[in-house]
């Protein structure tokens, strides 16, 4: 059985679970939730996850550049890998992310792909509305994803 390790993050958004085994980033979660036997402790690639989240919410970073964990096949997986070609600051609807990775009609199975992507903010499912502008649900919650558009908004013209 792989180790995994966990810490955490005090974010604007609310504190963050970050989950990882040695190779990979496995989680951010929104809760608390720890995996049985995870250890809390900053393992180098947990301080990398830690750094350049910490250079996102100043502002510093747009994109991310850590190892994930090798994504499942599928339609929910085609999404998840075409969420990452959002541009930061922008944002695409539901059938556009559907339509994207393959299946025009498929904008609910989009919503499902996005609601369990397993790394919220590094994989940018916040950029993901719906088609009547309306921003849809997060899994961090209305106000986290309000605040995460803004944010990048705010930066994207710098």
């Amino acid at each position: 059985m792989t180790q995994m390790f966990w810490t955490q993050l005090d974010t604007p958004i609310g504190p963050l679970t970050l989950i990882a085994d040695e190779e990979h980033l496995l989680h951010i979660r929104f809760d608390e939730y720890l995996p049985e036997g995870a250890m809390g402790c900053r393992t180098p690639l947990l301080e990398e996850a830690v750094r350049q989240l910490e250079e996102y919410f100043a502002g510093t970073r747009q994109d991310f550049d850590l190892p994930l964990a090798p994504a499942r096949a599928g339609f929910h997986a085609s999404c998840q890998a075409h969420l990452s070609h959002i541009p930061y600051g922008e944002r695409r609807t539901y059938a556009q992310l559907a339509d994207a990775a393959g299946n025009a009609r498929a904008s609910r199975a989009a919503g499902t792909a996005c609601r369990t992507n397993p790394y919220p903010i590094v994989v940018p499912c916040h950029r993901v509305v719906r088609s009547d502008g309306q921003l849809g649900h997060y899994l961090g919650g209305d106000a986290a994803k309000r605040w995460l558009l803004e944010h990048e908004s705010a930066h994207a013209a710098r």
